[in-house]
């Protein structure tokens, strides 16, 4: 019986196309060839009758250490293998290949969607099956963090967003998008600081301020704008809402590296604050494999100290009694390695574990209103009284 022969259909380009292809930019051309090397990789194990097998590093305490060179926490070499004809390994190896097929789509067609449109482009039931791509959300959100380090490339690369939380205030035009931003103008609301700011998509045009100051709420955030602390100090005013996301770490990255401006951060005198700091200044733990793009060792600490009650004759109603969280909490602070060895952070962990009860900066309204804005902050800065 004679072979059928095998026809290739080939889209050539039209002698009159429809409309222009879209422009790929140097940063989407390296993601995209990242994409294609994964899939390339499987290819290539199937011509050898291989197990298509993925090598993700692990995303564990154990495999993350603090450099002292770098003073930044890095990942370390260990994985874990994913093989495509492992019973128990089948569905994440399929599921990691789902995601980067989704972040290639995103690439080509020059969109983004957020991490949550991600889960819903793939989420489908298994032709043939009652089994489901992906059930929920939480399922999705670790998959997508694999195929970050698997691949090197950060989340906004593969054209994925978080949810925007965070707001910037003060001397400085952006170009956002193609839309020139002065963000001297942006009334009391601030300008809304997205999950993306790469150099693509926020460009810096003109900066005349002289240092960030970063504070960890956006209630906090608002007496200063109103305050016009920014104004009478030359300064960019952040916040993050707590736990800043990564597009505000991203941010702060940015102005420091690409326009030497100090980062000094206004957090709340607890380990969560403690915290907080330790993210901004050396990275995540968790995403450790970004803190070369979002950590800032030369940021510093303007929050409320341990001292804070009697130095500025605070009532005793402001005082926070620690609960057995936070005793716990600041006990595992206390021990990481970028601490261990600064005397004045050993000193401030320990007085507060004294004192057992923690500070607000909301605190401080018991002074007066704008005595943050006024006294508090405008001391700390001219008296270098920090911690770094």
């Amino acid at each position: 019986m004679p072979k059928k022969k095998i026809r290739m259909k080939v889209n050539l380009p039209s002698k009159h196309p429809a409309k222009k292809m879209k422009q790929i930019s140097q940063r989407d051309r390296k993601t995209r060839e990242s994409l294609i090397g994964l899939a390339d990789r499987v290819v290539q194990a199937a011509k050898q009758r291989k197990d298509p097998h993925i090598d993700v590093p692990s995303r564990t305490l154990s495999n993350v250490r603090y450099s002292p060179r770098k003073r930044i926490i890095e990942m370390g070499n260990n994985t874990n293998r994913r093989q495509l004809f492992n019973l128990s390994q089948a569905k994440a190896y399929m599921q990691t290949m789902l995601v980067a097929s989704g972040c290639k789509k995103l690439v080509d067609d020059g969109k983004t969607t957020s991490i949550r449109g991600l889960f819903y482009m793939l989420k489908h039931t298994i032709e043939g099956t009652k089994e489901e791509t992906f059930s929920t959300q939480d399922e999705c959100d670790p998959i997508i963090e694999d195929t970050e380090v698997l691949l090197g490339n950060l989340r906004e690369e593969l054209h994925l967003y978080a949810q925007k939380r965070g707001d910037m205030v003060g001397p400085i035009v952006l170009n956002d998008s193609g839309d020139q931003i002065d963000c001297a103008r942006m009334g009391s609301g601030g300008y809304g600081i997205p999950s993306i700011v790469e150099p693509e998509v926020v460009k810096f045009v003109r900066c005349d301020a002289k240092f960030v100051l970063h504070v960890e709420k956006a209630a906090v955030w608002q007496r200063f704008n109103e305050d016009k602390f920014w104004k009478k100090h030359k300064c960019l005013l952040t916040h993050g809402n707590g736990q800043p996301p990564r597009g505000v770490r991203r941010l702060l990255h940015r102005l420091h590296h690409e326009l030497e401006l100090p980062i000094y951060c206004l957090l709340d005198n607890d380990p969560w604050g403690y915290y907080i700091y330790s993210v901004i200044k050396q990275g995540s733990i968790n995403l450790a494999y970004e803190s070369q793009r979002m950590a800032i060792p030369e940021a510093r600490y303007l929050g409320l100290r341990s001292i804070d009650l009697e130095r500025c004759g605070l009532s005793e109603s402001v005082k926070i009694t620690l609960n057995e969280n936070d005793r716990k909490r600041a006990k595992q602070i206390v021990r990481y390695p970028w601490f261990e060895k600064k005397r004045s952070w050993q000193r401030e962990i320990k007085k507060m574990l004294e004192n057992d009860f923690k500070l607000e900066v909301e605190a401080l309204i018991s002074k007066d209103i704008s005595y943050v804005t006024e006294e508090y902050v405008p001391a700390r800065l001219r008296n270098r009284d920090w911690l770094d």
